[in-house]
């Protein structure tokens, strides 16, 4: 299939399954995932499917990708707190419609890796950090949307208090082994209000950072 028909069947198969926000397909549609990926792995990016990348990760399913997206409803104003960078490519995509992202990766590796990608891809309103997810990012706080790529079992409470009252989170709950639920929690002045978005299959949110070989 030629590589424009290629593109078209890519953002059709989004459609179909839901992500019909605009702004997010064309977001998606202007980010090559081949650029987040390695290998053999590089001519499967079109497919729907997550794929492996280093340190034991995965680049998540476009459609989650789309679905995740489209329910933060990023605008140009939103400043957007990112947990697990993995490749880059979640990052890559908020970049296009946020006003500034910040992404933090556990993985030193996966880190370094992310963040010379996306200056290659001149993409500078994204900030890479190496450190633990879990506790956020509070020197940057309050962040107007939260979007997690790792599951946890419940929502980490030092994100929700990161959370800028009126600003939304994305993230999959659940046991790790287990089929996790995606949430969206909107943060009003009376409390938390929760949607449950479906089913989805994530790698489990750790604390800490990681000891990784060979960094």
């Amino acid at each position: 299939m030629h590589p424009a028909e290629q593109q078209m069947q890519f953002v059709f198969t989004l459609r179909s399954r839901g992500v019909t926000n605009a702004e997010v397909l064309k977001a998606m549609e202007s980010t090559p995932r081949a650029d987040f990926l390695e290998g053999i792995f590089r001519e499967r990016s079109f497919e729907d499917t997550p794929l492996p990348i280093e340190c034991g990760q995965t680049i998540s399913q476009p459609t989650v990708v789309g679905l995740m997206t489209q329910a933060l409803e990023v605008t140009r104003r939103c400043k957007v707190l990112e947990i697990g960078t993995g490749s880059g490519y979640q990052a890559a995509i908020l970049s296009r419609l946020a006003r500034r992202v910040y992404t933090v990766e556990r993985h030193r590796r996966l880190a370094r890796r992310a963040k010379d990608l996306l200056l290659k891809l001149a993409m500078h309103n994204i900030t890479v950090v190496h450190g633990d997810g879990s506790l956020g990012l509070p020197e940057q706080a309050p962040f107007d949307r939260i979007i997690l790529t790792a599951a946890a079992e419940d929502p980490p409470q030092p994100l929700i208090d990161q959370l800028r009252p009126g600003g939304i989170m994305v993230l999959p709950v659940g046991q790790s082994n287990a089929v996790q639920t995606l949430i969206r929690i909107a943060k009003t002045e009376t409390g938390l209000d929760y949607t449950d978005l479906g089913a989805v299959r994530f790698v489990p949110l750790v604390e800490g950072v990681a000891h990784d070989v060979l960094e």
